[in-house]
């Protein structure tokens, strides 16, 4: 009897979260944070927030992510808010990733929303 292979890549939450950070990052992601919910929330392990310029730079940021994950065969569940691009959500599964416009991060307060979780390091290099 033959096993059906996995179709995805399976890769550490952690690993993830990096991954993903890295990619906003590059693309000029302003404030990108990772927060560590297991426990307190019972649809992700990590929240991420990132802010975004304009609503254009916002939709670049999530397609440039969901461009990424495909490429490297990571598996997503979905998107919304993408059409007017003031706050763009990705499921990733296991990560739940924010982005916003700048003056619209602070009013939904995501991070203190989840303030009992661990906020995350995520080693990103710092920008010119």
């Amino acid at each position: 009897m033959k096993t059906k292979e996995k179709k995805f890549k399976q890769i550490d939450t952690k690993d993830k979260v990096q991954l993903v950070a890295e990619w906003l990052d590059e693309k000029q992601a302003s404030d990108v944070s990772a927060v560590d919910v297991q426990g307190i929330c019972p649809i992700a392990e990590v929240v991420m927030v990132a802010g975004a310029k304009g609503v254009r730079h916002a939709q670049a940021l999530a397609d440039f992510v969901l461009e990424q994950l495909s490429k490297e065969n990571i598996e997503y569940l979905g998107m919304e808010g993408y059409k007017t691009g003031d706050w763009i959500l990705l499921d990733l599964n296991d990560i739940i990733v924010h982005i916003f416009q700048e003056d619209n991060r602070g009013f939904y307060n995501v991070e203190g929303l989840w303030s009992e979780g661990t906020r995350m390091d995520l080693n990103l290099k710092p920008q010119d």
